[in-house]
């Protein structure tokens, strides 16, 4: 099970977004196709229950029906199929689904690592940016977080090609504490861990999201401080505590 401690106590921030067009993508056949806003909101629900919680949806589940303008629109776009009264996702449509629900969980890692926006407020404001993520910007700003594995709310983030790929040009801001220098400070963005019990020894040493940390050693083992305190943890410890680096 996956164990995720995300920070609350963070200030919103009054941002705008100005460019909200449908993003351009390319078929199996190469035709220039426009998904609007609306139906991407369908893929990236059809992902989750389908793809994430392995269940089924049908238009009924959606509150949707056969001649709705959006469910027409990714029938004509052949990015989901209907088999009776359930909605299924084709090849393309799952590979577009998947790009949607990356761009709108980087979009919250982002809000909440980087713009420090309240936990409230992340949800409609990524729902917003998302849109705005063009192919190839998402990818920037992944590697910027530090190619995040999970949204704030601790739902998996699929994976980029940047996430493979070595020597992208993109500053980092958001790394494991396991990456940093000796005397590199920052503030604890998020702690990822499959072990709670991992999770439970990190609070009671008082490691917390929104805390500033420095690390001090690396080897033998990683010594950061917090506070008045210093606290020595093993690689795996430290490769599940993620910084938002002073810049």
């Amino acid at each position: 099970m996956e164990v995720v401690l995300f920070r609350e106590d963070v200030i919103c921030l009054d941002v705008q977004y100005a460019d909200m067009r449908p993003r351009n993508c390319e078929n199996s056949g190469g035709i220039n196709m426009k998904i609007s806003d609306e139906a991407e909101e369908i893929l990236e629900e059809l992902w989750t229950v389908i793809v994430e919680k392995k269940s089924t949806l049908t238009l009924k589940g959606l509150d949707l029906e056969k001649g709705d303008k959006e469910v027409e629109e990714l029938l004509r776009l052949d990015l989901i199929e209907l088999i009776g009264e359930e909605v299924k996702l084709t090849s393309e449509g799952r590979e577009e689904a998947r790009g949607t629900i990356r761009r709108h969980r980087l979009a919250e890692r982002l809000l909440a690592d980087i713009l420090d926006t309240k936990d409230t407020y992340i949800e409609e404001m990524s729902c917003k940016m998302e849109h705005a993520l063009y192919k190839g910007v998402d990818e920037s700003i992944c590697t910027i977080l530090g190619h995040p594995r999970v949204c704030p709310h601790g739902a998996p983030i699929p994976k980029g090609r940047c996430c493979r790929k070595a020597g992208w040009k993109a500053k980092r801001v958001v790394h494991p504490l396991s990456e940093l220098d000796v005397e590199q400070m920052g503030k604890i963005a998020y702690i990822h861990s499959q072990e709670p019990e991992k999770l439970q020894k990190l609070m009671a040493m008082g490691v917390m999201p929104g805390m500033t940390i420095t690390l001090i050693t690396r080897f033998p083992s990683f010594v950061f401080q917090l506070g008045q305190t210093q606290i020595a943890v093993d690689k795996e410890i430290a490769q599940d505590i993620y910084v938002r680096l002073v810049i």
